[in-house]
């Protein structure tokens, strides 16, 4: 399932922008396709605009009925009467969405006989230190087997004691859930740590929820600025 909305806040109709030729989503939802991982891949959209263009592109594509905070309420809606074990939600702004990643995401599920992991994820290591203090970049801390402690905007772990090497990774916005998972989602209202980093995962979290995290070293492009789509239009070509 791939959320899509067209009026993000940083960066408005960024779904929507030119990259080789296609729209940024055309190109996300033919990369999830191309990986041949799923039984089925759609779109997920409020948009008039994206459900053509999807539509126009010869790709599956549902429309949102309600008005949605988050990908994972979008998704939820979309899910809730298909009969599936696992839902992946890949971003809409991810046109380098990779094979190797998702496959991996997915083994958590696979190696889970006993179903303790509610959601699988990734993250990148990153050590540019613009990007550690950048809060448009998620960052998340994990315990001894990779489960996730915490998601945040500010750097996390923060360095007091410059002695020792701190290790950041960036959260990648792809997430896999138990049905179930998703479906608690929809019906927990927002609680105060979510709202105020505006982190739809801290959710989980904080209704005890456990989220297991893959380390990947496919940093890929997230097109949140004008800037991130002249890096990919230059990466894509």
């Amino acid at each position: 399932m791939i959320p899509a909305r067209y009026a993000a806040s940083r960066f408005p109709a960024k779904l929507m922008q030119d990259l080789a030729g296609k729209p940024v989503i055309v190109r996300t939802y033919e990369a999830a396709v191309d990986t041949q991982l799923f039984d089925e891949v759609y779109v997920v959209t409020d948009s008039d605009v994206i459900f053509e263009a999807i539509e126009k592109a010869g790709g599956k594509v549902l429309k949102s009925i309600k008005e949605h905070d988050c990908g994972s309420d979008r998704i939820a809606e979309a899910v809730a009467n298909m009969d599936v074990d696992i839902i992946v939600n890949v971003q809409g702004d991810e046109p380098f969405t990779d094979r190797e990643s998702l496959a991996s995401v997915l083994t958590v599920f696979k190696e889970d006989p006993k179903k303790e992991i509610d959601l699988a994820s990734l993250m990148v290591k990153i050590t540019d230190v613009n990007e550690i203090k950048n809060p448009n970049t998620v960052k998340v801390i994990v315990d001894n087997d990779n489960r996730a402690l915490y998601f945040s905007r500010s750097p996390i772990p923060y360095p007091r004691d410059k002695e020792i090497e701190s290790v950041y990774f960036k959260h990648k916005g792809i997430y896999a859930f138990r049905k179930s998972a998703l479906m608690d989602f929809q019906r927990l209202p927002m609680l105060m740590l979510e709202a105020v980093e505006k982190i739809e995962a801290i959710r989980y979290l904080e209704y005890g929820k456990t989220i297991k995290m893959v380390e990947t070293t496919v940093s890929g492009i997230e097109i949140d600025t004008p800037d991130d789509l002249k890096r990919a239009r230059a990466e894509w070509k």
